[in-house]
């Protein structure tokens, strides 16, 4: 199964929105596409650092994980980091993550009028 960094986020801004603080993902016997890619990448998440497993199917976003829905959570910068990452052709979540941090601080430098 290919990574999907849409759902990826989805999966996030979920996380970081719901009144749980616990994520479940289980894998059942005869799991559905649907439960399998959920499954799939909630463990790409914990292997990224932004999730944990606290029991089998059961996770909790990590400080990083926070971190990371702070800087993907505006669709413009979701849409850029997209777009950076295709001109690139390709990149590891963590450089994801490092190119939607440098958006946003671009915006920052560019609202605030001072370099982060």
């Amino acid at each position: 199964m290919k990574r999907d960094d849409d759902f990826i986020r989805l999966m996030v801004l979920q996380a970081e929105e719901s009144d749980e603080i616990r994520i479940l993902a289980p894998l059942y016997m005869k799991p559905s596409t649907k439960d399998l890619k959920r499954h799939f990448h909630a463990e790409l998440l914990c292997d990224a650092g932004l999730f944990e497993a606290t029991n089998d199917g059961v996770y909790r976003m990590t400080n990083h994980g926070h971190d990371y829905a702070a800087v993907i959570r505006s669709n413009e910068v979701w849409q850029k980091t997209k777009s950076g990452a295709a001109m690139i052709g390709g990149v590891t979540l963590g450089m994801m993550k490092d190119l939607a941090v440098g958006y946003v601080k671009q915006q920052a430098a560019e609202k605030l009028g001072i370099e982060l």
